[in-house]
C-alpha cells in the first residue's frame, strides 16, 4: 500500500515513537515530511540511482530522511555515529553521496569534513548550524508536501563495520517495482506472525542494517515501530511495557545485560505483551537463549544473515530447542559448507559457508573483495565458518579471521566467549590468539567483569578453572586480562581486532631490533 494512502486512512496513528521522549511521528507527518525531502532532492538535481549519506543518532527524522530517499529511488548511506572524522570522510567519498545529512549532536566530528567532501553538492543539519552547512528544516519546509512525479523504490546502501580492515559498502540493484506496489513486510508475516496491529520495538542504532531494515519495512506497510535512542537493559524492558510491543529485534550482547540485571530490577516489568522477539547479529551462548526463553516463552526467533542479503537461514524456539545452538535452516537459498580450497566437506564438518541462490550484490568499489567472497561456481560467502548437522540445521562456529593455530590446532574462539560469559561475575568477554614462542598462538581473554572489584588474579584463576571444567583445556584461555568496557559496536559486534592488534603491537615492541 502507498504511504499517502496509509496516511489518509490513519492521519494520526504514529508510524513511529521515539521511546524515551514519547515524541510521535505521525503517519501523516511522515508522509508529508518524507515528500518535502523527496522534492528537495530531485531539487537539488538527485535522480534514480543517486547517493545521499546520513550521519545522524537516533534523531527523530532519521527514519523521515530515509523514506524521502527511499520514495524517490535514491540510495541512502547511514554511517555509525561513532566514527571519528576519517573514518566518515573515507565512507561519504566512498560511496558517491552527492547530499551529506548530520546534525547538530555530530558538530565535533562533521564541522572538520567542510572542503574534504569533493562529491557533496549540499550539506545539511537537524536542530542548527555550523558554518558549511544548511538546515535541514528550513530547506524542507519550503517543499510542497506532495508525491514527486517520478516516484520509485529506493534502498540503503550500507557499509561494513569493519572489523578487520577499511568497511565497504553492499551495493544491490534497486527494486524494479513501483514505489508503494507491494508490502515490504510481507515475509515478516509468514515468518513472525506480522499483523496490521503489531508494534515492532527497535532498541538498536537505526544506521545498522536489521534496525533499519526492519523499522522501513514495518512503517512503510503501516504499522508503528518504538524507536529507543540508546539501549539500556531496564529502559528496552519498560518500553516493551509502555507501549505494549508485539515484535522486537535484539542481539546475544542485549540478553546478556538484560539477564544480568537485579531479579527485582528484570521482573518488575510486565513484557506479556511480547508475541515475537528476533534476534541476529552474533551466536548465541546456548544458555543464555535457554534463560530467555525461560523468561519471554518460546517466542524468539533467530536468523543468520548479513547487510549482503544474499542469503537467510532461520529458526524458531521449538526448533532452536530440538537443536541447541543451531541458527536454523535456509529459506531462500540453499548452503554449502568447503574446505579453504573450495570443495563440499562432509556432513558434520566446519568449513566457510557459501549461499548458493540468494540475491545478487557486490563491494561497491571494490572488485577483490567482491571476488573474495564468490566461489568458482558462483556462490557467495560472508566469511563465516559452520557446519550443517543430517536435518540441514546450520551451526556457525566463528568467522574466518578470528580463529587461533595454536600448534598446528585451529581453535575458534567463539565456544570460549560464549562459555565464559555464563559465569556470574563475567558482564562482556572477548577471546582471541596473542604470540607464542613456542606454539605461534595461544589463547587469552580479556573480561569485562560484572563488578570492577572483583578484578584481579583470583578471579582470572577462577575464570580459568571453569573453563577448563567444560571444555577442552587446549580451548581454554592460559592468562585472563580485565578491562572495563570492552569495544564493542552499538549493534553488539565486538572489534575485537583493537584489541588483538594491542597485544601483537607490545609483542613486535618487545622483540630485539634486527
Amino acid at each position: 500500500m502507498h504511504l499517502g494512502t496509509i496516511a489518509n486512512n490513519n492521519p494520526d496513528r504514529p508510524a513511529y515513537i521515539m521511546a524515551e521522549t514519547g515524541l510521535v511521528m505521525t503517519f501523516r507527518q511522515l508522509e508529508d515530511g518524507s515528500n518535502q525531502g523527496a522534492q528537495l532532492l530531485r531539487k537539488i538535481g538527485l535522480k534514480r540511482g543517486d547517493h545521499i549519506a546520513i550521519l545522524l543518532e537516533n534523531h527523530p527524522l532519521f527514519l523521515q530522511i530515509c523514506v524521502a530517499a527511499h520514495r524517490g529511488g535514491i540510495y541512502y548511506t547511514a554511517i555509525s555515529y561513532r566514527l571519528q572524522e576519517d573514518e566518515v570522510e573515507y565512507i561519504v567519498n566512498d560511496c558517491g553521496a552527492r547530499v551529506f545529512i548530520s546534525s547538530k549532536d555530530r558538530q565535533s566530528v562533521v564541522e572538520k569534513l567542510v572542503g574534504k567532501m569533493p562529491q557533496i553538492e549540499k550539506a545539511y543539519m537537524l536542530d542548527g548550524v555550523v558554518p558549511g552547512f544548511e538546515s535541514w528544516e528550513e530547506a524542507t519546509v519550503k517543499m510542497p508536501a506532495t508525491n514527486i512525479a517520478d516516484e520509485s523504490v529506493g534502498g540503503s546502501m550500507l557499509y561494513s563495520s569493519g572489523t578487520t580492515g577499511r568497511p565497504k559498502g553492499v551495493l544491490k540493484p534497486l527494486p524494479d517495482n513501483e514505489f508503494g506496489a507491494d508490502e515490504p513486510v510481507e515475509m515478516f508475516r509468514i515468518l513472525y506472525a506480522v499483523t496490521d496491529e503489531s508494534i515492532y520495538l527497535s532498541p538498536a542504532p537505526l544506521y545498522h542494517s536489521a534496525p533499519l531494515t526492519f523499522s522501513m519495512a514495518f512503517i512503510l506497510s503501516g504499522m508503528t515501530c518504538i524507536i529507543l535512542e540508546h539501549f539500556e537493559p531496564e529502559a528496552a524492558l519498560k518500553s516493551i511495557e509502555r507501549y505494549r510491543a508485539t515484535h522486537s529485534q535484539w542481539v546475544p550482547t542485549m540478553f546478556i545485560r538484560m539477564l544480568k540485571l537485579d531479579e527485582g530490577v528484570r521482573l518488575k516489568y510486565d513484557v506479556s505483551s511480547l508475541e515475537c522477539a528476533i534476534h541476529a547479529a552474533a551466536p548465541c551462548p546456548v544458555p543464555i537463549k535457554e534463560k530467555m526463553i525461560q523468561w519471554w516463552g518460546p517466542i524468539l526467533y533467530e536468523y543468520y544473515a548479513g547487510t549482503e542479503s544474499n542469503g537467510f537461514v532461520t529458526i524458531n524456539s521449538e526448533e532452536w530447542l530440538a537443536h541447541k545452538g543451531s541458527v536454523g535452516r535456509p529459506i531462500t537459498c540453499s548452503l554449502h559448507i568447503c574446505s579453504d580450497e573450495g570443495v563440499e566437506v562432509d556432513t558434520g564438518e566446519p568449513g566457510t559457508i557459501f549461499f548458493e541462490g540468494g540475491p545478487e550484490f557486490e563491494y561497491h568499489n571494490d572488485e577483490g573483495k567482491t571476488t573474495e567472497s564468490r566461489h568458482e561456481k558462483g556462490w557467495s560467502t560472508l566469511g563465516d565458518v559452520g557446519y550443517i548437522d543430517e536435518e540441514g540445521y546450520l551451526y556457525l562456529t566463528d568467522r574466518k579471521s578470528f580463529m587461533i593455530i595454536s600448534g598446528g590446532v585451529n581453535i575458534y574462539p567463539q565456544e570460549t566467549e560464549n562459555l565464559l560469559v555464563t559465569h556470574d561475575k563475567v558482564m562482556d568477554v572477548a577471546v582471541f590468539g596473542v604470540p607464542n614462542e613456542d606454539f605461534g598462538e595461544e589463547v587469552k581473554a580479556v573480561v569485562q567483569p560484572k563488578d570492577w572489584s572483583d578484578a584481579g588474579p583470583e578471579l582470572a584463576g577462577e575464570l580459568i578453572d571453569f573453563c577448563r571444567e567444560h571444555i577442552s583445556h587446549l580451548k581454554c584461555p592460559r592468562s585472563i586480562d580485565f578491562s572495563q568496557e570492552l569495544p564493542r559496536h552499538p549493534t553488539g559486534k565486538l572489534y575485537k581486532r583493537l584489541l588483538k592488534d594491542q597485544y601483537w603491537q607490545e609483542y613486535k615492541n618487545a622483540l630485539p631490533a634486527p
